[in-house]
């Protein structure tokens, strides 16, 4: 049962993997809107005053004694809303849903919502360089306790980023802690640097390093992805595909190779 769960998850991902290729293929050759380019450096900004809902699958291995596997599909729209002319609000809610197998020992598979996670920037529109400060809410909407904490928690998070030409380079970080105990004391930081081209495709290095303050442990994956800003009838879709690899890991995984595919839609201001 074991083995057939890890196969069928290998091969969904493979499968997905394959599709996302042989589109991205297909539209390499096509010409790009003279706006794509601009719009998919965009998508770098995690400040931009554009409408975005991503669908980001991720896939990693090597948790616990038993080399549990996790995928976990992240819904997380953004959202912007100017409040002034002079300041921006932007929001993002990540909702995760995770497939998982063995990563507590033999624990067998599981599956369900895991905790949400809401961030609001605050962001003026007049400065030399982009940046907004906030804060974070940590929502129990975990399944049951194998998903997520299931505790309420919250803190402060930030952005700041420069974008000059076709790079982007900057970093996004914040910190929570529980309410109701003290389960949650972690600080996530995730620097960034990405180069957009004229066509838009747009290639990303990133780091989404988290620090147990709790347990005294990072977990520091490096990330290398490659987007590219298409039009489906008249959708705009940012298409990614890419793979990580673990710097460290506490002993409980991840650990090893990981992969991830997203499917952005892109609503542009009209």
């Amino acid at each position: 049962m074991k083995f057939y769960a890890e196969y069928s998850l290998l091969c969904l991902f493979r499968q997905s993997a394959l599709v996302s290729a042989s589109v991205l293929a297909s539209i390499l050759a096509s010409p790009a809107v003279a706006d794509d380019s601009e719009l998919a450096k965009q998508l770098s900004n995690p400040l931009a005053s554009l409408i975005s809902v991503p669908f980001q699958f991720n896939y990693d291995s090597g948790y616990g004694s038993a080399d549990g596997n996790q995928t976990t599909l992240n819904i997380q729209p953004v959202i912007p809303f100017s409040l002034s002319d002079n300041l921006n609000l932007i929001t993002r809610t990540i909702i995760p849903y995770k497939w998982q197998n063995d990563v507590s020992g033999m624990s067998g598979n599981n599956q369900g919502f895991g905790d949400t996670t809401v961030s609001l920037w605050f962001s003026p529109t007049k400065s030399s360089f982009t940046w907004g400060v906030g804060p974070i809410f940590y929502v129990p909407t975990s399944s049951d306790r194998e998903l997520g904490v299931g505790e309420w928690g919250g803190g402060i998070t930030g952005v700041v980023l420069v974008q000059e030409g076709p790079w982007t380079i900057g970093g996004l970080a914040n910190h929570i802690w529980s309410f109701e105990s003290s389960d949650i004391d972690s600080t996530y930081v995730q620097p960034f640097l990405a180069h957009t081209t004229q066509k838009a495709w747009t290639y990303t290095l990133n780091s989404e390093s988290t620090y147990d303050w709790n347990a005294e442990e990072w977990t520091a994956p490096l990330n290398f992805m490659i987007s590219k800003l298409v039009k489906i009838g008249k959708q705009r879709v940012s298409l990614q595909a890419g793979a990580r690899y673990y710097l460290t890991s506490p002993d409980s995984g991840p650990d090893g190779w990981g992969g991830r595919l997203s499917m952005t839609l892109v609503y542009p201001k009209k």
